[in-house]
């Protein structure tokens, strides 16, 4: 059952100030998006990061310690933690919030890649029309925001991407299987940077790479992810019966500004997710994960290789070349969104190891990399010249008036399975077929009958359990059809909720 959203993390900064204080600026921003006074709505009670899905739970994590610390410089702020965290569920059923130092934009959840891909675009413009409302009460445009990962100061931000995977699936088989593919997976999915980058050592200039955020993956495996960050996080939080799923938290990877990059990204991992439950994924184990991962993001002509643990050593194309003739016999002609996958992902590596100027609008480190091959030869300037990190920022600003890769799509030199109706579309209402639209659609209907939110329930004002909506198995798109149907006649949220609860019953 595919089910999958994005939560990415905005860089931000004030370009009319020396030192910028980015927990305000944050909580700030997010609060511009609104129209009204801030109240809570999220429900924090649900969450527990420091399950493991290995099979235990750790006393501490490393951020733990980050946090108490924060807390210490947060405490002579003037608003609470929740008033900073400003924790809003947007009428899309989408999650927009203050994640201390940046604003952070969760997709609902989605069952189909363009539902996904026009859920994203509308974070874009949502974190950008909350900027220009902030840039208002200032005077000036002040406020950017960054769709990337990296601020060329040795910090990275995340872009995580989440999938809905059968808790009977063994956690070593997913290790096993993924690790391999996430590794690679840059070749298509990376956004692109010049230099590379340490928080220990800062920005250094020099080469271009495919991702962003190779440098700072340290490990295989931790549930941390703000320290001694993993190729596979291990957090389980599934936001579902924890008997029945769990939810793959993958925090490798970059922001994407091009469509087609997130729906390869997205698309490819969710049909090596389908090769893992059968047992049919190949056998490419890395002998080192981690430096492969920073090998491999450092090779743009696909020259390296790295070791497998048979010893064998194999090139980043060739171990997504493995994947994909194992998808395609597996789960070809299995429905259209998986066939054009398919067919997307073959024409992609072969691209790739041909024509790559065919690519430019469709995969960000081939576009960025174009724009910057085009300056460097126009200026005469070297590729060690500050110049081009400011470039390479620039082209993840979401405002259209300044941010390159917006310039090419308004070009058209951008493919794009969206339309402009579409995330529109996405800006009010969650998808049909997904509890986030659902959701969605409660606060727009019952705005203040709503107690708390989670991903997996609703409360509403009552206190009592038959005053929540209970989602944690709500996948079956037939019964959320259902649902939907029933919360968007009934006049207020008990009536809904009898009339669900008696349809259930029968």
């Amino acid at each position: 059952m595919a089910l999958f959203g994005i939560e990415t993390e905005y860089g931000i900064t004030r370009t009319d100030l020396d030192q910028v204080d980015p927990v305000v600026e944050s909580m700030e921003l997010v609060r511009a998006h609104l129209t009204a006074s801030f109240e809570r709505r999220w429900d924090y009670g649900g969450e527990d990061p420091h399950e493991d899905a290995r099979g235990f739970r750790v006393s501490g994590l490393q951020q733990d310690q980050e946090e108490d610390e924060f807390a210490k410089v947060d405490a002579h702020r003037p608003f609470s933690f929740h008033e900073m965290k400003s924790d809003l569920v947007l009428p899309n059923g989408a999650r927009f919030y203050n994640d201390h130092t940046h604003p952070e934009y969760s997709t609902p959840e989605c069952r189909t890649l363009k539902d996904l891909l026009s859920q994203d675009r509308a974070g874009e413009r949502i974190v950008q029309r909350a900027a220009q409302r902030r840039n208002q009460m200032l005077g000036g445009e002040y406020v950017q925001l960054y769709k990337n990962n990296t601020d060329f100061h040795g910090h990275s931000y995340g872009c995580h991407d989440n999938y809905l995977v059968p808790r009977a699936v063994p956690f070593a088989d997913l290790v096993s299987g993924l690790l391999p593919f996430l590794a690679s997976r840059q070749i298509m999915a990376g956004a692109g940077k010049m230099g590379s980058e340490a928080q220990e050592s800062g920005f250094v200039p020099g080469a271009y790479q495919l991702s962003q955020r190779a440098d700072f993956m340290e490990t295989e495996l931790s549930v941390d992810t703000m320290h001694n960050r993993p190729i596979l996080n291990t957090r389980d939080e599934p936001h579902a019966d924890k008997n029945k799923y769990r939810r793959l938290h993958l925090i490798i990877g970059d922001a994407n500004m091009c469509e087609y990059a997130t729906a390869l990204k997205i698309g490819t991992t969710q049909l090596v997710l389908d090769l893992i439950e059968r047992g049919l994924a190949p056998d490419l184990e890395l002998e080192q994960p981690v430096t492969a991962v920073k090998e491999l993001s450092r090779d743009v002509d696909f020259q390296r290789t790295v070791r497998l643990k048979n010893g064998r050593t194999i090139s980043g194309l060739d171990i997504q070349e493995q994947y994909l003739v194992s998808a395609e016999q597996s789960l070809g002609g299995r429905d259209q969104e998986s066939d054009w996958v398919l067919k997307e992902w073959a024409d992609t590596l072969r691209l790739l190891s041909g024509d790559r100027r065919q690519l430019v609008g469709k995969l960000d480190w081939i576009t960025k990399l174009w724009l910057l091959e085009t300056f460097v030869k126009e200026e005469g300037v070297g590729w060690d010249d500050p110049w081009l990190a400011s470039l390479d920022l620039e082209y993840h600003n979401v405002n259209p008036e300044r941010g390159l890769y917006l310039g090419l799509e308004a070009e058209g030199k951008a493919w794009r399975l969206t339309t402009e109706r579409d995330v529109e579309t996405a800006l009010i209402a969650g998808p049909q077929d997904t509890r986030g639209g659902l959701r969605g659609l409660c606060i727009r209907r019952f705005p203040d009958h709503i107690k708390g939110m989670q991903w997996e329930r609703i409360q509403f004002t009552g206190g009592m359990r038959s005053k929540s909506l209970e989602m944690s198995n709500l996948f079956d798109p037939a019964a959320v059809k259902a649902c939907t149907e029933i919360f968007g006649q009934a006049s207020t949220p008990t009536e809904a909720l009898g009339l669900w609860h008696a349809r259930k019953d029968m």
